[in-house]
């Protein structure tokens, strides 16, 4: 006897069920995969520790050059002498009067009060390159840059809002585990360094995830930049065409090297390379980081592009704002190479350890033969390493 044959729409129906059936326990096992990765990377441990310090230093270290470069235009810029720009009676922006930021706008009456004023942020950028009491420090110089850069809106650009958000993002993060007094300090004291880490380890997971969050936030907000900035100039005319890098580098304001310029602009196939290759690399700077080897060539053109407009444009603040972003991207690993590779090169020149040859005499003034237990101190030849005699 044949066992009877079930009807074709059941078989069917009950086929699509298995299939679905399937499908979604596929799809619950990789929203479950997905949310423990994400739990694992955002509580698990500080990301990027070496790649923030790098951007705490390179923000104070622009923030210090800008108060640097326009000390001698400080009054009529952001001080007292900026009524001509009726920025006094009617500024553009509302910041510096919110009370958090209200400093600058309280003393910028007062020629000696604002400069002052001026010393005292130059001095904080100085303490967040050397990252001391960064957690501290940080918000502080936040809330006064923040009213100080807003009080003429007049000498905006897109590098200051950049940088300001990046100094937001920056209060959530540990940017002071590496390269920072703080870091230098926490190695010297073990004792007190563990009673803390005692009483906050049950806080640990929240500063974990406040740290690698802001990671993620900065690399979202670069990213879009990136992303946008392409699909804007993939619109234009110039940059379909491939020489739109031609007319920025031959405006008389922005200009800094006509002769350097001229050269390059000279070379078509260069030009060509140059603008589609921004239009390239900004629109997949997100998927090329994923890949070691395309996070390699990303980060080396997005490098090469900010550090293009620095030089030949004239606009630095900007392009090291976002070198200081991107920077975040490079691997621990790497920073660490590069730091030991540094160290290395250091003691290779560093002086011998003095040895004092001076003989030990006697009561009657003869020297005393050296006892054979005695260990004579090695000095390095000139060829020879001294990383095991010499600490950095």
């Amino acid at each position: 006897m044949f066992a009877p044959r079930r009807r074709l729409p059941v078989r069917i129906v009950r086929t699509a069920g298995d299939l679905l059936a399937s499908l979604l326990s596929l799809v619950g096992r990789l929203v479950t995969r997905a949310l423990r990765f994400s739990e694992s990377w955002l509580l698990g441990r500080k990301k990027a520790r070496y790649g923030l310090a790098v951007t705490r230093i390179i923000v104070g270290l622009v923030a210090f050059v800008q108060l640097a470069a326009n000390w001698s235009t400080r009054s009529y810029t952001w001080g007292p002498g900026m009524a001509w720009t009726s920025q006094l009676g009617s500024p553009a922006s509302d910041l510096p009067h919110v009370w958090f930021f209200s400093f600058f706008d309280s003393i910028n009456e007062s020629r000696a009060s604002f400069t002052a004023g001026y010393l005292l942020l130059a001095a904080l950028a100085l303490v967040i390159v050397a990252g001391w009491r960064t957690k501290i420090v940080l918000p502080i110089f936040l809330c006064l840059w923040v009213g100080f850069i807003d009080l003429n809106s007049l000498v905006h650009d897109q590098g200051d809002n950049i940088y300001r958000m990046l100094l937001i993002y920056l209060v959530f993060a540990d940017t002071s585990s590496r390269f920072s007094v703080d870091a230098l300090l926490r190695s010297r004291t073990p004792a007190t360094l563990r009673n803390a880490t005692r009483a906050g380890a049950r806080y640990e997971p929240f500063s974990n995830i406040l740290h690698n969050l802001a990671i993620v936030v900065v690399t979202m907000h670069v990213s879009f930049i990136y992303m946008s900035g392409a699909l804007y100039k993939a619109e234009g005319q110039t940059w379909q065409n491939g020489y739109a890098i031609f007319n920025p580098l031959h405006v008389m304001r922005f200009s800094n090297w006509p002769e350097l310029a001229d050269f390059i602009t000279s070379l078509g196939p260069l030009v060509v390379a140059l603008s589609w290759g921004t239009i390239v690399i900004q629109m997949m700077f997100l998927p090329m980081l994923l890949n070691r080897v395309t996070r390699i060539l990303a980060l080396m053109g997005i490098f090469g592009f900010h550090l293009g407009i620095a030089f030949f444009m004239g606009l630095p603040f900007f392009s090291f704002a976002m070198v200081a972003i991107d920077s975040i991207f490079i691997r621990d690993a790497t920073w660490r190479k590069l730091r030991t590779a540094i160290r290395r090169a250091w003691l290779k020149h560093a002086d011998p350890p003095l040895v004092d040859s001076r003989p030990v005499l006697d009561a009657s003034g003869l020297p005393l033969p050296v006892p054979k237990s005695r260990v004579t101190e090695k000095v390095p030849e000139a060829n020879e390493p001294a990383a095991d005699l010499v600490r950095l």
